[in-house]
C-alpha cells in the first residue's frame, strides 16, 4: 500500500511537470534554508524550486514523458520548476547564486524535449533573455529603416542641390 503523503507529492510533482516549460535539477547540500528562501526570491514568480525525492521526480517524469534526468537524479535534489519564458533568467539566477554559494551546484536539467547537463545550463545562462532579444531586433530594424530613408530622401536632396547650384549660376550670370 502507497503512503498517502508519498502519493500527493507524486500528483503535485505531475502537475509541475505539466505546468513547467523548462526544468533544472540542482543540488542543495549545505545550504542552509535561509539561502534557500533567498534563492527563491531571486528566482521570482516564474520559478517554483520544489524539494523533492528523487524516486519520485524519477516516476513523475516518466509519466510525464521527460527521460534523460535518471543519472541526475542522485543526493539531495531541488528541482526548478520554470513557467513560460523564464528559462534564460532562471539559468542566470541559478549561475549567480551558484558563484556565492559552493554548495549549491546545478546538475542539468530538460528544456524544449532535450535533456541538459551542466555544461549546457550554463550556456542557456549566456544567452540573452526575451526581453533583450526583443530589443536587439527592434533597434536593428529600426536602423535599417533609418537607412531605408535616407536612400530614398538622397534623389530628392541631389535635385534641389543642383537646382539651388543652376540658379546660383544663372543669377552670377
Amino acid at each position: 500500500m502507497a503512503n498517502p503523503k508519498n502519493t500527493a507529492e507524486l500528483a503535485a510533482l505531475k502537475e509541475k511537470f505539466e505546468d513547467a516549460s523548462s526544468v533544472f535539477l540542482t543540488e542543495y547540500r549545505g545550504l542552509t534554508v535561509g539561502q534557500l528562501q533567498e534563492l527563491r526570491g531571486e528566482l521570482g514568480f516564474d520559478v517554483e524550486l520544489h524539494v523533492a525525492k528523487n524516486t519520485l521526480v524519477k516516476i513523475a517524469a516518466n509519466e510525464h514523458g521527460i527521460e534523460g534526468l535518471d543519472d541526475l537524479l542522485t543526493g539531495p535534489t531541488a528541482v526548478a520548476f520554470i513557467k513560460g519564458d523564464a528559462t534564460v533568467d532562471a539559468a542566470k539566477v541559478m549561475k549567480k547564486f551558484a558563484k556565492g554559494n559552493e554548495a549549491f551546484v546545478i546538475k542539468g536539467g530538460y528544456m524544449d524535449g532535450n535533456p541538459l547537463d551542466a555544461a549546457q545550463v550554463d550556456a542557456v545562462a549566456e544567452m540573452d533573455n526575451r526581453e533583450t532579444t526583443l530589443s536587439k531586433l527592434a533597434g536593428a530594424f529600426q536602423g535599417s529603416l533609418a537607412k531605408a530613408a535616407g536612400l530614398f530622401e538622397a534623389p530628392a536632396s541631389k535635385t534641389a542641390r543642383l537646382v539651388a547650384a543652376l540658379q546660383d549660376k544663372q543669377e552670377a550670370a
